[in-house]
């Protein structure tokens, strides 16, 4: 019987009956596969240690430590449990191979000994634990890849380098950008077609109330008028999907774009003010909301030099998350939130905060990890604070902090110089 070189190992025989062990150790032998002798439990312990085996034959009528002893043995060491072990016995009771098995061996062959039979056995078992070991190597290479690409990412966002990374978000925004643009311009037409079709088969049913019986078996089979209650939803969901997509990709698109304009001098209300304007249909009354009212507590003036487009950026993200916050908390019957402007010296503070619930200490020391987010999925991206953080100590050498407590509310304080050196 040939043997695929990829199987070629080494096997341990462990055996008390000299006659046994020297027609096994011939057949191996003369096979290919390196071969070690043990005849006793206690010997076979220590041969594997220095041997080092890929499969073990064990018998299991053996003086001393038996096979059942032995086998227990091995596979409460770590180093050796997952060695395959064969069981070599003249036992057929099932109790005895239901017992074998359960201590971790991964086969049982009854002598006498077939010569083909063991050959086959071990080749498969070889190849199985091969594979196992491939399967686990790979296993691991990819976890601890996964692990460096998190880390990366995290070191990329965070940093200095992060040029390159803008790089990298820009052709990913790009590659997104032509798809959902090709589906959201697909999906109005394709809106109307199958209205077209409803209103098609709504006309035919109603001129033709009695169809032909092949066709309203057809119908029912089809669940015809689940299809015409379902499809649109199915369409709207898509929708919404070609949407946010959209928004992610808009998202990376700023992610990427923030070295585009130079430092300006502007009045830090006007931006906060123009934030505010564009969000006014968020502070309304609503579902899931009572209005929010806007406290101010501006210091006049507040002229700074910074990049306006990409502040206004970062006003945009904190206010749009403290009314997310505030639509969350929906037994707060008087949602706010205040905005307050201070000179310092040199530096320019300015804090929003919420009457929210308010953020656990686990989740703040979290808040500006790069994709990490608490909202639902399809409605956070997890990039808005990452982003804000890089604009604020990167762009604008400043600092961005968050204050909470829970069930009060959280405050976000944001430091930036006034002139840029």
């Amino acid at each position: 019987m040939s043997v695929e070189a990829s199987t070629i190992g080494k096997i341990l025989v462990v055996d008390d009956n000299p006659t046994n062990i020297q027609v096994l150790f011939g057949v191996l032998n003369n096979i290919g596969y390196q071969v070690a002798i043990a005849k006793s439990g206690e010997a076979a312990l220590q041969r594997i240690e220095i041997f080092q085996p890929d499969i073990i034959l064990l018998d299991v009528m053996m003086p001393g430590l038996d096979g059942f002893a032995t086998c227990e043995r091995i596979k409460a060491d770590p180093a050796t449990c997952e060695i395959p072990v064969v069981f070599m016995t003249a036992l057929s009771d099932t109790v005895d191979k239901v017992r074998g098995l359960s201590l971790g061996a991964v086969d049982y062959i009854t002598k006498p000994i077939q010569h083909e039979e063991v050959l086959a056995r071990i080749q498969i078992h070889l190849q199985l634990s091969s594979t196992r070991k491939t399967l686990e190597k790979r296993t691991s290479e990819l976890s601890e890849t996964l692990e460096n690409l998190k880390q990366t990412q995290l070191h990329l966002v965070q940093s200095e380098k992060l040029s390159a990374l803008g790089q990298l978000v820009a052709g990913i925004a790009h590659e997104l950008n032509n798809p959902i643009n090709f589906i959201a311009a697909n999906l109005k037409p394709a809106q109307r077609y199958i209205q077209d079709l409803i209103t098609l088969l709504d006309s035919y049913r109603e001129h033709y109330p009695e169809p032909h019986p092949t066709i309203a078996s057809l119908l029912e089979d089809l669940e015809v008028d689940y299809v015409k209650e379902d499809l649109p939803k199915l369409i709207d969901s898509m929708q919404l999907g070609s949407d946010r997509i959209y928004d992610l990709a808009l998202s990376l698109r700023n992610f990427s774009r923030l070295d585009e304009t130079g430092f300006t001098t502007v009045d830090i209300h006007a931006g906060i003010e123009s934030t505010l304007l564009i969000l006014q249909h968020r502070l309304k009354a609503n579902a899931l909301c009572y209005e929010i009212k806007v406290v101010r507590d501006y210091q006049q003036p507040c002229l700074v030099e910074c990049y306006p487009s990409q502040l206004n950026q970062v006003f945009m993200n904190l206010l749009g998350n403290a009314i997310d916050a505030l639509e969350e908390s929906t037994t707060n019957s008087d949602p706010m939130i205040t905005i307050r402007t201070s000179i310092n010296e040199n530096w320019v503070n300015i804090a929003i905060a919420d009457n929210g619930s308010g953020i656990s200490e686990d989740i703040q020391a979290k808040l500006f990890d790069s994709f990490f987010t608490t909202k639902p999925i399809g409605k956070g991206t997890g990039l808005g604070l990452s982003i804000s953080q890089h604009i604020i100590t990167e762009k604008h050498h400043g600092k961005i902090k968050c204050f909470s407590t829970v069930g009060q509310g959280t405050e976000f304080v944001i430091q930036i110089p006034l002139r840029q050196s």
